[in-house]
């Protein structure tokens, strides 16, 4: 009887220790990134297994820059890998996810970047 509560409450309580399924950030986004110059627009498209991402970002769908990152909880972390010869605004960013808006700050001079989901 005593092990059949026990593994009655380990069941029940299971659910309360397992992991969070990470965010979702696949999608279409709009990007902007603002520095004290002014600010900048562009686009971004992600897709995602697990907590792995995989995608672009940059100026227009016809002008991507690969990037892949990674879901912790609320948060993103994104690094770019520009072509040859080729600029990113960021190697790394950090974002916080909130439903269909992302913000953080990037790596090379703590702009900010903002991102806002266009479609799935």
């Amino acid at each position: 009887m005593m092990e059949r509560l026990g593994l009655l409450c380990l069941l029940l309580l299971a659910p309360l220790v397992a992991p969070a399924p990470p965010a979702d950030v696949a999608g279409k986004w709009r990007v902007t990134i603002s520095t004290s110059d002014g600010a900048m627009t562009g686009k971004a498209a992600f897709t995602q297994r697990g907590d792995r991402v995989a995608g672009w970002l940059g100026p227009s769908e016809n002008d991507p820059i690969p990037i892949i990152g990674t879901v912790t909880g609320n948060k993103l972390i994104v690094e770019t890998f520009p072509q040859s010869g080729r600029n990113a605004a960021f190697d790394k960013c950090e974002v916080t996810i909130d439903g269909d808006k992302m913000a953080g700050t990037m790596d090379t001079n703590k702009a900010k970047i903002e991102f806002v989901r266009t479609g799935r």
